[in-house]
């Protein structure tokens, strides 16, 4: 298996998220908005620079920086713990129950008392070097539900920074796409 570190000379990363065995949980506004509102949070209170992303049915994809006086692994590990117990609730709210059970038996045998676990383990950081990389990335996020055949146009998928790279519109997450280039 392959593991992705935390380099120590830059602080820009592409990652991603993936749902235990692609479990397609995000069908419904109210599941992308417990993600959307995790990653406000994270900007807001954890030092998280949320570049580009996108939300897909089963997994997110992540373009972001964090400040110097913090680290990537802490605040996705708190990102991904959060929304974890929190999609929960709204699957037994919704009474979702093959969800819940597909989350229940990845959880077991854990070391931490969890009842559920949504996301696999890894978030997959790659590190960005280059100006070149970072918008091929950004293009790849933001193409993604195209290529999945669930839209036309990449601005046209809401739960994504299409909208904002592409047409300068506010966004469910707070985008910061300025201060990694110099006009």
């Amino acid at each position: 298996m392959k593991h992705y570190h935390i380099q120590n000379d830059t602080n820009v990363y592409f990652s991603t998220c993936t749902v235990i065995q692609w479990q397609c949980i995000f069908k419904e506004e109210k599941y992308f908005n417990i993600v959307t509102d995790s990653l406000n949070y994270c900007i807001g209170n954890k030092g998280l620079i949320v570049i580009a992303y996108v939300i897909m049915l089963n997994h997110l994809h992540l373009v972001t920086c964090n400040s110097d006086t913090t680290v990537l692994s802490n605040i996705m590990r708190d990102f991904k713990r959060y929304t974890c117990v929190e999609i929960a609730k709204q699957l037994e709210t919704d009474n979702e129950k093959l969800f819940l059970y597909i989350f229940e038996k990845a959880a077991e045998g854990r070391k931490k008392e969890q009842k559920y676990k949504i996301w696999q383990d890894e978030f997959h950081p790659k590190a960005i070097y280059t100006e070149e990389f970072l918008l091929q990335k950004i293009e790849y996020i933001h193409n993604n539900p195209v290529r999945k055949g669930l839209i036309l146009k990449p601005e046209y998928w809401r739960f994504s920074s299409a909208c904002t790279w592409l047409n300068g519109e506010e966004n469910d997450v707070k985008i910061n796409k300025g201060h990694l280039f110099q006009d």
